[in-house]
Order: C-alpha cells, then structure tokens, then sequence
C-alpha cells in the first residue's frame, strides 16, 4: 500500500473573525436560514477586537485559500502536517469549505505562538493518540519553554486495521529568521539561531525518547533553516537514540519553476523564496522531511508543488511530500 505524506505552511490561515464577542438573545432566523437582524459590538465588556503588535488580525483572503485548498486537493496526499492554523473551528471551517469529506480526521492543540499560529494534521486515516510538547524546556534555560509554537505528535492508524498503529508524525514550525526591526540585526539573528539550535536538539531527544530505532516515524514541517544548516545539527547527526535520513533531496517537481536570474537550485530541493530589496532571491529547503531508517528503506519517491508565482501561490511556502511502501 502506497502512503503519503506531506507539509504545508498555509501562511497566516486565520478564520474571517477578528472579534470576541457575547449575544445574550440571538434572533430567530428566517424561512432560509439567514440571520434577519444585525448586532452592533459597542460594549467594551462584551466585545474583544484581536490584534497582535497594534494590528487587526485579519482573516486570510479568500481567493488565496481557495488556491491554497487546490494545491491540497491537486496532491491528494493520505496525511498533510499543516502549520500557520489559528485554530481548530478555523481548520474545521476551511476543511468543510474547500476539502469536502477528503480529510475527516483533524488535529489541532493550542500552543506558544502569541500570534496565534497553530500546528495541525489532516488524514485521511484514522487518528490514534495526539501529544503536544510545547511545554518542553532544553537543560540550558529550564525556566523557559524551547518550542516558539509546538512539536505535535501524532498516531496514525493502519485504515485496513484501525488497532494498528501505521506511524508517528511529528509535525514543527521552529524559530522564524525573521529579526524585529526595533532589534540589532546581528543579535536579533543569533537569538534565533540559538532557539532553533535548542528547539532542534529537544526534538532530537523526544523523538529519539518517543520511538523505537526500528520505528515508523516522520520529523517534517517549516523548520525555518536549511538541512546542513548548523542549527539542525540536532537532526541531522546521528546518534544512539536517534538517525533520521533527509528524504528531499532530489524530490520531483510537479512543474518547472519560474525563471529567476540567478535561477533556483537545479535539484529541485527547496520550498521558500525569499528576496530581499537589491539582492538576489534565496531559494532554501525551509519545509523538510525526515524519515526513520525503517520508513527510509520504503522511501518510494519525494515531491514539491511548485509555484507559479514568484511570491508563491497562497503561500510563500511550497508544500512538499514523500511516498512510502507500507
């Protein structure tokens, strides 16, 4: 049986509501359905408007999730580990929207991000136990929690036996590279390395405390740096406990991509695009997937959707997959 498996950083799918609000007496609706009365939010006691850093929280565009909704649809996959969710009615709303009955098995924790950007998983197998990790510490600041949103583990189910377990997926979103420009750009970037290079080794080390070395598990999502990049050391590395094989390193490319100067990778592995004014583009592996040595050996073939855009297509991010013989 052919599995798949896949990350996707939707950017910033936050629902169409930037309110809190109570209605004591809601009014009836008429024959079809729609509300026949309008409420007017002027209590200060009753009405919260959500923002973050001064700014309204806005929902997503609606012509952009409809694109980023094709792309899932276009890929198909069994199992999509999804980051930058605000929440779980949000998901369920987006899902029920633009998915249909595709993915009738969500999982969605609340965790650290103030900005309220959340990590899920959508499958379309059954869903065994969830675990979210984000009150992990590392040794070298106890009295902080490493993960800036979360490590969220969860139990995929075999769907011709829904009492066997299929595999572990432990979806990331780690440490932006993104510096504040109130902050030291020199500093602002060796905070956020150092946090990655924590947030990395503690997922080394529950992973590796979580899992059997001849376990079926997956480390994948928006991990913000590259695979050899000094701060993924903790993935990267061997070691007793753990071993994860990078699985995108040649992946297939669903279309050629847009002509730069100087042009992507010609490996085809990368995810992110970034530009800064008067420079070159970057184009870096940021969505990764890493695989146990059980899962590497039925490693079938590795893929990304590829943008048509050079902003991207509903994203900045480009979803990415592997194929697995299970």
């Amino acid at each position: 049986m052919d599995v798949t498996v896949g990350t996707f950083n939707l950017n910033n799918l936050f629902s169409r509501f930037n309110f809190l609000a109570e209605i004591d007496n809601v009014h009836p609706t008429g024959p079809d359905g729609a509300l026949t009365s309008s409420y007017i939010f002027d209590d200060p006691k009753k009405v919260r408007i959500r923002t973050y850093k001064g700014k309204l929280v806005k929902g997503k565009d609606p012509e952009a999730q409809k694109v980023i909704a094709k792309r899932i649809r276009d890929m198909d996959l069994d199992v999509l580990a999804v980051q930058e969710v605000e929440d779980i009615d949000t998901l369920r709303f987006f899902v029920a929207r633009h998915l249909g009955q595709t993915y009738p098995f969500l999982s969605l924790i609340e965790g650290n991000d103030p900005r309220l950007i959340d990590l899920a998983v959508l499958s379309k197998f059954p869903v065994g136990a969830v675990t979210s990790w984000q009150h992990a510490v590392h040794p070298d600041v106890p009295g902080e929690r490493v993960f800036s949103r979360d490590l969220l583990e969860v139990q995929i189910l075999d769907p011709r036996d829904s009492d066997q377990h299929l595999l572990t997926v432990f979806n990331n979103h780690l440490k932006s590279q993104f510096v504040d420009r109130d902050t030291d750009p020199e500093e602002g970037k060796r905070l956020a390395d150092e946090r990655r290079t924590r947030q990395a080794e503690i997922i080394a080390r529950i992973v590796g405390a979580r899992t059997r070395p001849d376990g079926r598990f997956i480390v994948l999502g928006d991990m913000n740096d590259t695979p050899d990049a000094p701060t993924l050391a903790g993935l990267a590395e061997p070691s007793s406990q753990l071993t994860l094989i990078q699985a995108l390193v040649h992946p297939q490319e669903t279309r050629p991509p847009k002509a730069d100067d100087p042009p992507p990778p010609a490996s085809g592995a990368w995810t992110h695009r970034f530009k800064e004014s008067g420079q070159a583009a970057k184009y870096e592996l940021f969505d990764q997937i890493w695989l146990s040595k059980s899962l590497a050996t039925r490693h079938k073939s590795s893929h990304i959707d590829r943008r048509t855009r050079h902003g991207g297509d509903g994203s900045d991010h480009d979803p990415a997959w592997v194929v697995l013989d299970l």
